[in-house]
């Protein structure tokens, strides 16, 4: 899962300890909010924050636009360029090539710098997004679940939702090649040194960490704020993850999208992001480390 890239407090009330909206303006927490929609009531239930109004909520919207266009939205752009050139090629798209962690130098440790240097600066949109989330004193980690309280719970609801997604997913690759509407994929190609499994490790938990906290935690929780219903923002977040990914073709568009819908809904109902975290990590895994060392005995090289 690869995106493209260019050459609350919890109120108590007697005893009562589950998450409470908070009082609009001008009403006490006995009375009813009176210019506020259902809708907009449920997303400050599941937020714990009021839907933000005036120049916060201009300023909330001018903030998804600039974290998006430095790093997954910018990412989206250039798949959708992609995926026009390869469209007008004259070529199959089963034909052609979508090709994961190729090598930036041909000189051993000049290749391993550009390839750190990639991991950490495409994580700064990540530091960003926690930095936004974390105004007014509060903590970004607490508020998208990006901690280690439950490690055994996150580590077995993410293999589980590797698996849930993973399957499927090849099956899906397997009918969009013989339909001639995904690239042939190539997870790995980089030039074999001793730090290429850690790398290809690296790279896997990079993708997890950036789409998982920008286009789910971040972007679910910001048009939360916005006053957004919940089919909205699953769907701007599926979406948003399919665009990134089309530059392997329709195939990965769709299982992508499908693989976002699930995701947000999983956040949106646990507030924690660490599982799916876990869950990207693996499937990421599996195929960058699964293809560079298994790929010459199973033919796909």
């Amino acid at each position: 899962m690869t995106a493209m890239r260019p050459p609350g407090d919890d109120a108590v009330h007697g005893g009562d300890l589950r998450p409470r909206a908070r009082a609009a303006p001008g009403t006490t927490h006995g009375d009813p909010p009176t210019s506020i929609t259902t809708d907009a009531q449920q997303v400050i239930t599941e937020s714990a924050e009021p839907i933000a109004v005036g120049p916060e909520r201009r300023r909330i919207s001018a903030e998804i636009w600039i974290v998006l266009g430095l790093s997954l939205g910018q990412s989206a752009v250039y798949s959708i360029i992609s995926l026009s050139a390869k469209l007008t090629a004259g070529r199959p798209l089963a034909q052609q090539t979508s090709t994961l962690n190729a090598s930036q130098a041909t000189r051993e440790y000049v290749d391993l710098a550009y390839q750190l240097a990639g991991i950490v600066f495409t994580l700064v949109p990540v530091a960003l997004a926690l930095w936004l989330l974390s105004a007014g004193g509060r903590s970004a980690v607490r508020t998208l679940g990006l901690d280690a309280t439950q490690p055994w719970r996150d580590l077995a609801f993410g293999a589980l939702l590797a698996a849930v997604i993973g399957l499927p997913g090849l099956g899906l690759y397997a009918v969009g090649r013989a339909l001639d509407l995904t690239t042939t994929i190539i997870p790995a190609a980089l030039n074999t040194h001793w730090w290429t499994v850690p790398v290809l490790t690296l790279s896997a938990v990079k993708n997890a960490v950036l789409e998982e906290v920008v286009a789910v935690g971040y972007l679910v929780t910001r048009l939360e704020r916005l006053g957004w219903p919940a089919w909205a923002r699953t769907g701007v977040s599926a979406m948003l993850r399919g665009a990134y990914h089309l530059y392997q073709g329709f195939g990965p568009f769709l299982g992508n999208a499908v693989m976002g819908v699930i995701f947000a809904e999983w956040f949106r109902r646990k507030r924690r992001v660490m599982p799916l975290i876990v869950a990207h990590t693996i499937l990421d895994v599996v195929a960058f480390v699964g293809y560079e060392l298994l790929g010459e005995a199973l033919g796909l090289k």
